[in-house]
């Protein structure tokens, strides 16, 4: 894979100490993270001799493997035990080490195929969760896809009174999506009072984002205090705050798909963990935050079992690559979930390319 087409990994800062490895302590260390990534069984000295490109004794390996279980790199699971990587060594292999491929032709038809299909036939959501299903089949991993809804460019607004004081706001976005949500109202609010706010936002909102939506809606207040009157205003003001959060705070859409492969992933005594990880999953909150730290940079970012307090206990990663709409602004980002073993060289470069192909065809 030629370097211009290589996704841009998150370097961690690491040691000094750990970067001045010599040449044999790193083929060393690259054989038992290989083997650990391959068989997540721990590998002994013997077996480590065998598969060095070197020769060396088991019982130089052994003196080799001290030294780097002494920076951390790796550990004994079980006394009297071969070794397995920490997730330093595996940060350090990640970020110094790793040698990442490419897509495949195939795996490049396959994603192009499937996202470009999505998209002919239905509308955004859809294509981010045929994305999300598709990075799962083929890392054999948990699809996840975060996407902002505050870049949905708007249609149509509209205040339905549900009861004296609670009306349901319809929000028609220009891609066919709907959101409802439910504010409250006034005592005494008259129907008028609805009819007003609804034309006062059309007539200033239509085509423009959530974000774009808020700046003219200050802007039109302070140079016009006599368009709107302080009622109408009000119900302006609770209309695009409904439209900027719900309860949790966040309008953002999560999709994950193909939790299933992290139950097959995982060791019997790994299923705890992995069902503590489906609870957070669910509360969506900490996801949520972790990919909104993806957005920051390009290209791909990797997060390491305790890197972040989401996977502290579940012992997973996650690969995730932000993607662009045609300005080519930031609106989100995808990726996998897997164990700490997942084949980073493989994942890696596909959820590049999938980020790729969704940007391109957002664009």
């Amino acid at each position: 894979m030629q370097d211009v087409n290589k996704p841009s990994i998150a370097i961690s800062s690491l040691g000094g100490s750990l970067r001045d490895l010599d040449d044999r302590s790193r083929e060393i260390f690259r054989s038992i993270v290989e083997s650990y990534l391959e068989t997540g069984e721990p590998v002994g000295s013997r077996n480590v001799s065998r598969l060095l490109p070197i020769n060396l004794s088991a019982a130089s390996v052994r003196n080799v493997m001290s030294d780097l279980e002494h920076l951390g790199l790796i550990f004994a699971p079980h006394t009297s035990a071969g070794r397995l990587p920490t997730e330093l060594g595996l940060r350090f292999f990640v970020d110094a080490l790793l040698e990442v491929g490419d897509v495949t032709r195939d795996e490049r038809e396959a994603i192009e195929a499937r996202v470009k299909a999505s998209g002919d036939m239905r509308g955004v959501e859809q294509v981010l969760t045929e994305a999300s299903q598709m990075l799962s089949g083929l890392s054999h991993g948990a699809g996840v896809v975060l996407t902002h809804k505050s870049d949905t460019r708007m249609k149509h607004i509209e205040f339905v009174r549900l009861e004296p004081t609670k009306a349901l706001v319809v929000l028609v976005a220009e891609d066919g999506t709907v959101e409802n949500r439910i504010i409250d109202l006034p005592d005494g609010l008259p129907a008028s009072a609805l009819i007003e706010a609804s034309n006062y936002l059309n007539a200033h909102i239509r085509g423009r984002t959530l974000a774009e939506s808020r700046q003219t809606m200050e802007k039109a207040k302070e140079e016009s205090q006599a368009e709107i009157d302080e009622l109408t205003r009000r119900l302006v003001d609770a209309g695009l705050a409904t439209w900027a959060g719900n309860e949790t705070g966040s309008r953002d859409t999560l999709i994950v798909r193909g939790r299933s492969n992290l139950l097959d992933a995982a060791a019997a005594e790994d299923m705890e963990r992995i069902r503590l990880l489906f609870d957070d999953l669910e509360s969506k909150r900490e996801l949520i935050q972790l990919l909104g730290a993806a957005e920051r940079g390009d290209g791909v970012r990797i997060f390491i079992g305790s890197e972040n307090k989401l996977f502290s206990m579940s012992g997973s990663s996650l690969i995730v690559s932000p993607y662009r709409d045609k300005e080519q602004r930031i609106v989100g980002v995808l990726g996998v979930i897997g164990p700490t073993r997942v084949n980073y060289a493989r994942v890696i470069p596909m959820v590049d390319y999938t980020a790729r192909v969704v940007s391109r065809l957002l664009g």
